[in-house]
């Protein structure tokens, strides 16, 4: 298969680092790893639990204790640390605190951290990106977690040179190993629901926007879900991996008011985002120039507070 030649600039971005996946300390620890990407996602996926798993505890995807004994896990620790280990440096300097050793396919549970997917894109990236692999987070929905729905959900993509492509990765679980057959460590095409085209997909009538669900306790689906995985995905491209709890003030909690010409504008991004390589003169634009795509509201920060700087 022939693949058109990624421009050197775009790789050069891909390998900078954002506010979440710079690696600092850890920098040198990172180029200390493993070669294989698979070998490294399989560390990263031992040092995490999801909060899902946590919740569930040794019943469905651990039934067979994949990802440790979660009785074993304190009662006394968050249940999620979303809110807290936001940066791959932060992340790293816990789980050093709390088990010296490192990255160790033997951790125990009660030293891993509990984090969601963005969280292991993000350590993803940093690690690769420290290693000099062009890297990049992207968000979306996986439609292999459960039938006839596709969950909200981060990725990878790292650039393999000597092939030329950008290969798509999850290092969010063992999913292989337990018998999913995603080919997690490159999956093929058509597995993940980009949020681009998933967006002009649902907007086009090709296909029925109930399935993509946003699991935040709200089961948000449809568009008012893949919004926010739209601008996931435009952030991430831009190497700022912004978290669940922030969107562009003009948007958060005020999907019903957006326009016909708000959504235009959205139709063009996901256009834009659907072929991210094609395009990325015109998003790097849209980055330095379109400023409500970019101020965040967030738990402590109210619209009152951006308002001024919107225009």
């Amino acid at each position: 298969m022939q693949h058109n030649m990624i421009r050197k600039e775009i790789l050069e971005h891909y390998l900078q680092t954002g506010t979440y996946t710079y690696a600092g300390a850890y920098k040198d620890y990172f180029r200390s790893l493993p070669d294989a990407v698979e070998e490294i996602g399989h560390l990263v996926c031992a040092s995490v639990i999801h909060r899902v798993t946590l919740r569930e505890g040794n019943t469905n995807a651990n039934d067979k204790l994949q990802y440790g004994d979660m009785t074993r896990f304190p009662w006394y620790r968050m249940r999620c640390e979303d809110d807290i280990l936001i940066t791959a440096s932060a992340m790293m300097a816990e789980l050093f605190r709390l088990d010296e050793k490192g990255f160790t396919k033997e951790r125990a549970v009660e030293n891993k951290i509990v984090v969601t997917c963005r969280y292991v894109s993000v350590l993803m990236s940093a690690i690769l990106k420290a290693r000099g692999i062009p890297c990049r987070s992207r968000a979306g929905f996986a439609p292999y977690f459960q039938p006839g729905i596709s969950m909200d959900h981060w990725i990878n993509q790292y650039f393999d040179e000597k092939e030329n492509r950008w290969v798509t990765i999850d290092a969010d679980g063992f999913y292989d190993e337990n018998g999913m057959n995603l080919g997690q460590y490159d999956i093929a095409d058509g597995r993940f629901d980009f949020a681009g085209k998933t967006w002009l997909d649902i907007r086009g009538g090709r296909v029925k926007g109930e399935k993509f669900i946003y699991a935040d306790g709200l089961c948000t689906c449809s568009l008012k879900a893949v919004i926010r995985a739209l601008f996931y995905d435009f952030h991430a491209l831009m190497n700022d991996e912004i978290s669940y709890r922030f969107m562009p003030c003009y948007i958060d909690e005020k999907f019903e008011r957006l326009t016909e010409e708000d959504f235009r504008e959205l139709d063009e991004l996901a256009a834009l985002l659907s072929e991210p390589d094609e395009n990325f003169d015109e998003l790097v634009k849209i980055w330095h120039t379109k400023k409500k795509f970019r101020i965040m509201n967030s738990p402590l920060v109210g619209d009152y507070d951006n308002m001024g700087r919107i225009s």
